[in-house]
């Protein structure tokens, strides 16, 4: 076996949850998404957008540990948890961004993760994608032995009580499956169904501001179809630390400009230093305001996509 990554299969956006006894939810986490590839002789990881992250990620390699197939293809999320406990994309992307291998075991100490594992593609010498949702798992808890970091997401058959509870407990949402579905490589249909107590985009910064020296706010934009670039709102509140908040600070020296980037003028901010649209940010928030901006719009962490892909999505 090959290890050739793939695209993996992608829910849809839902605003309701789908009930009946075809269907079953899982908690959404707010994490990663990573697939690991076993041929029996050395384990791959890669994510949605095919980027190899074996090295960034070394605890997952040992697939020995928690099976015995003699090849596998898993799907799954790794998560980072934040002071409480709960699930943090700002703590996994403490991990997920690391581009010097040197950095990754002091990293590991300070941020551990932990592997949640959904769905099985391949087993021993063949593909079992088309398989459906319930075969597919029945083979996973059959094949997988949990530990501390490896765990397979438990599935639940009340879905709006789940999705209940993890809006009691401040998570991401919930994901609903049709138990007679088949994983579609590099597809994406409503088989599989998102539910989300907020809403996030992946935006970009086009301009900052100022206190005491130090970036204290960001204000962000989308691109349109025809890759013009719009203010979407201005946002100071998150869970970015002092400390990057002065990385931050640091960074953008490189990339000040003196024109506005945005094809609007943002309202009541002062003080605006624009820069370089180059920086991308997940920002989580309630909802679109008529004026087409965020609100209460809070800052998630710093991830790393290409701008020109942050567009406006119907």
């Amino acid at each position: 076996m090959e290890l050739i990554p793939i695209h993996p299969f992608e829910p849809v956006s839902s605003n309701t949850v789908p009930e009946g006894q075809d269907w079953i939810s899982q908690i959404k986490w707010d994490g990663v998404r990573i697939l690991s590839y076993w041929n029996g002789e050395e384990t791959k990881l890669y994510n949605r957008k095919l980027n190899e992250r074996t090295y960034t990620f070394p605890e997952l390699t040992n697939i020995r540990s928690y099976t015995n197939a003699d090849s596998i293809i898993l799907d799954g999320e790794v998560i980072a948890l934040d002071q409480n406990g709960n699930p943090s994309f700002h703590e996994v992307m403490r991990r997920d961004g690391i581009r010097r291998l040197d950095r990754v075991k002091f990293v590991m100490e300070a941020v551990p993760i932990y592997y949640m594992i959904f769905d099985i593609l391949y087993y021993n010498g063949e593909w079992v994608n088309d398989k459906t949702l319930k075969e597919r798992l029945e083979l996973l808890s059959s094949v997988i032995t949990p530990n501390k970091q490896i765990q397979v997401v438990p599935i639940n058959n009340d879905n709006q009580a789940l999705f209940e509870v993890s809006k009691q407990h401040g998570l991401e949402g919930i994901v609903c499956k049709n138990l007679n579905s088949r994983y579609i490589i590099d597809g994406k249909n409503s088989d599989w169904q998102k539910i989300k107590n907020y809403k996030d985009i992946i935006a970009v910064i086009g301009g900052v501001t100022y206190r005491s020296g130090i970036v204290n706010s960001i204000l962000v934009g989308l691109y349109d179809d025809e890759d013009r670039f719009w203010y979407i709102g201005h946002v100071g509140t998150g869970k970015l630390t002092h400390a990057e908040w002065k990385q931050l600070t640091e960074v953008i020296e490189a990339i000040k400009i003196e024109k506005n980037p945005f094809s609007n003028q943002p309202k009541r901010v002062k003080e605006i230093q624009w820069i370089d649209p180059l920086l991308t940010v997940k920002v989580q928030f309630i909802e679109w305001t008529e004026g087409h901006s965020l609100r209460q719009p809070s800052i998630q962490a710093f991830v790393n996509q290409e701008p020109k892909t942050c567009k406006f999505t119907n």
